[in-house]
């Protein structure tokens, strides 16, 4: 489940966690931090009311896939999470 954090974004922006890089390939062999990709999956952990006319969509605990190079990574409480804006979203899983 989503973890409660103490901060609330502002208009269209959400809160996630990105889930953890992949160890393994499918066939067993161990991937090496160099050569890990970025993970595009995430779960949301806290999102703004939207905007004057058009509510977010995403609610907490929604498991969410987004682009390679979207959000901006921040800390809170020793915790990485990405911080975007609803439309760098692509879809709900």
């Amino acid at each position: 489940m989503a973890k409660k954090v103490n901060v609330t974004p502002l208009h269209d922006r959400v809160i996630v966690k990105a889930a953890a890089a992949e160890e393994k390939t499918s066939g067993g062999i161990i991937i090496p931090d160099t050569a890990k990709e970025k993970p595009q999956r995430g779960t949301v952990i806290a999102a703004g009311p939207g905007k004057k006319d058009e509510p977010v969509t995403v609610k907490s605990g929604d498991t969410v896939l987004y682009g390679k190079y979207a959000g901006t990574e921040i800390q809170i409480d020793g915790e990485e999470y990405l911080i975007m804006r609803e439309s760098d979203i692509l879809a709900i899983v």
